[in-house]
């Protein structure tokens, strides 16, 4: 599956993310493979989760939210402040269906 979203995609997306909480946080560390394997863990589980990055300039956070989303084969659906919204289809048990337009 490709991780380009369209308008719609990314709309229904960000509805469905809406009331969930950040799962993990990236810390003072940055980005670790131990970071990518849970990160990858929960997307095959839940396929849509919020992460924290904790970065104190916004080019840095926009980087590292950039490098975990193609680290990962995450779409970014949206970024928020220092929380950034990433979703990808599960590859054994599908639970969100997106809309096709």
């Amino acid at each position: 599956m490709s991780n380009v979203l369209t308008a719609a995609q990314t709309r229904f997306l960000r509805g469905q993310a809406h009331g969930i909480k950040a799962m993990l946080q990236v810390g003072g560390k940055g980005i670790t493979d131990s970071l990518i394997a849970e990160i990858d863990a929960a997307l095959e589980h839940h396929e849509l989760i919020k992460v924290k990055v904790g970065a104190a300039d916004r080019e840095a956070r926009d980087a590292m939210i950039e490098d975990l989303a193609s680290r990962t084969g995450a779409a970014l659906v949206q970024r928020i402040g220092h929380v950034a919204i990433l979703y990808r289809q599960s590859k054994d048990r599908r639970q969100i269906v997106l809309p096709r337009t």
